[in-house]
């Protein structure tokens, strides 16, 4: 049984066979996050929680430059006080958490560039398949100065380690796909953006015919091993970034496209 694309121009969502897919469909701005869609997303994940005909979900990105490139700058403008930061994070963990707590198996076919929220994204899904241009990471230092949610924060180093999670983040460096597969960033890599789509719906239909509690169960097995910091944990790290002059000379330095001087302050 199929279902029509729906979703929003932003991101678009269909159903066919089972198969579940949302494509971040922004590439003109490399499939930058708007707060809409981190919403849809959520909003999709519990839909389909709810519909026990669909087995699998793929998340992926329009055009082969991005999967997403993060959170939309622009988002950060209206940011005044502290309780601004602290809502963003919330709902970045929020969305996240729901997307990581979606029942089925949910897979990340990633080309290009997969950095910031899309990185925190992809590191929620359960099986990440690339191509040999895929680069992931967390560029923050050298953006925005601001920091990764205290659920990101846990998630990434469950999954590379507390030192390779430093290394990434204190050189604001992108983790080359071959890199990324020894790492534990991708379970795979394939030559094209063609092949991607094709391997991601293969991956897609094999778990699909797989034993559903089974699966959800090792799921959420593995979630409630891994330890995740609270919110409460990580408030004040969250302030000091968010709050920051540094973090107000990122975001008009990335802006205006141009080197910001940070103070540390």
């Amino acid at each position: 049984m199929n279902a029509p694309v729906t979703g929003t121009e932003d991101l678009l969502y269909a159903v066919e066979d089972g198969i579940a897919k949302i494509t971040f469909n922004r590439p003109q701005a490399r499939n930058a996050m708007t707060f809409a869609m981190y919403e849809q997303l959520a909003s999709i994940c519990e839909s389909i929680n709810a519909d026990r005909s669909i087995k699998a979900l793929i998340l992926t990105g329009a055009g082969d430059k991005a999967f997403a490139s993060g959170t939309d700058i622009s988002q950060f403008r209206a940011f005044k006080t502290a309780q601004d930061a602290l809502d963003y994070e919330a709902r970045i963990d929020r969305v996240l958490g729901t997307l990581e707590q979606c029942r089925v198996p949910v897979i990340a076919a990633i080309a290009g560039a997969c950095t910031g929220g899309g990185a925190g994204i992809a590191a929620c899904c359960d099986l990440r398949i690339g191509t040999e241009s895929t680069r992931i990471g967390f560029p923050i230092a050298r953006t925005l100065g601001n920091c990764l949610s205290m659920s990101n924060i846990s998630r990434v180093v469950s999954l590379v380690g507390p030192a390779r999670t430093k290394d990434m983040i204190f050189k604001a460096r992108l983790v080359e796909a071959q890199e990324a597969l020894a790492l534990g960033l991708l379970n795979e890599i394939v030559p094209d953006v063609e092949t991607l789509q094709r391997r991601a719906l293969e991956t897609a239909q094999l778990v699909a015919g797989h034993a559903p509690i089974t699966l959800e169960v090792t799921k959420e097995a593995v979630r409630r091993i891994r330890r995740t910091l609270s919110r409460d944990e990580g408030e004040d790290l969250i302030l000091r970034a968010y709050m920051s002059e540094d973090f107000r000379e990122g975001m008009d330095a990335f802006l205006n496209k141009r080197t910001p001087n940070w103070k540390g302050k």
